[in-house]
């Protein structure tokens, strides 16, 4: 399971282990750059086009970007703001002592997130369940929209009311269904 920027790292998983990946969740995740068909930047917040267009141009374009004092606005919605502010309010004493040492892991994940993936979405055998808020601008729902129409075996449930944090609340929910593609993947194995 991988949310935002860990979606991808999911989806290599099982496109380049199928043999050790019976299931995927990906929630709020981005598509690839440059997706045919897709229009990437289309309904992403304007300090998230700004930062991955600056990383598109390359890393001393996206060190530039991070050095000019740009303020990145993820530009929450009311849901993302409460979710940080309840049940999610941990991530922040997650996040900032990941970035205390200066913006290299953000430039690193901006860098991946705009250059190709390595694989093929389609590729991707195993049974994928996309999670994603309607109202997210960090990675749009167009976003998993695509991907559903590239995975084979996708399912996309789209929360109308969420952002690119609130969605979180439905992870229990995904869980539980990684967890009965995985049981069923062993009851399959024991049976053959």
């Amino acid at each position: 399971m991988g949310h935002s920027g860990g979606g991808p790292h999911a989806l290599a998983c099982a496109a380049l282990r199928p043999d050790r990946v019976v299931a995927v969740v990906v929630g709020a995740g981005l598509a690839p750059y440059g997706a045919d068909g897709l229009d990437w930047f289309a309904g992403m917040v304007p300090a998230g086009v700004a930062s991955l267009r600056a990383a598109a141009a390359g890393r001393a374009a996206k060190e530039a970007h991070e050095a000019s004092g740009a303020v990145y606005d993820p530009e929450f919605t009311p849901a993302d703001l409460a979710a940080l502010h309840g049940e999610w309010s941990w991530f922040d004493s997650v996040v900032g002592p990941a970035t205390q040492a200066g913006p290299g892991g953000l430039i690193d994940d901006d860098l991946a997130y705009v250059h190709a993936w390595g694989f093929d979405p389609a590729d991707v055998t195993s049974p994928v369940l996309l999670v994603h808020g309607e109202r997210d601008g960090i990675a749009p729902v167009a976003h998993a929209e695509w991907l559903a129409r590239r995975c084979p075996s996708a399912e996309l449930r789209r929360y109308p009311d969420d952002g690119h944090i609130s969605v979180l609340r439905h992870a229990g929910a995904a869980l539980e269904w990684l967890r009965r593609r995985a049981d069923e993947a062993s009851a399959g194995s024991r049976q053959g």
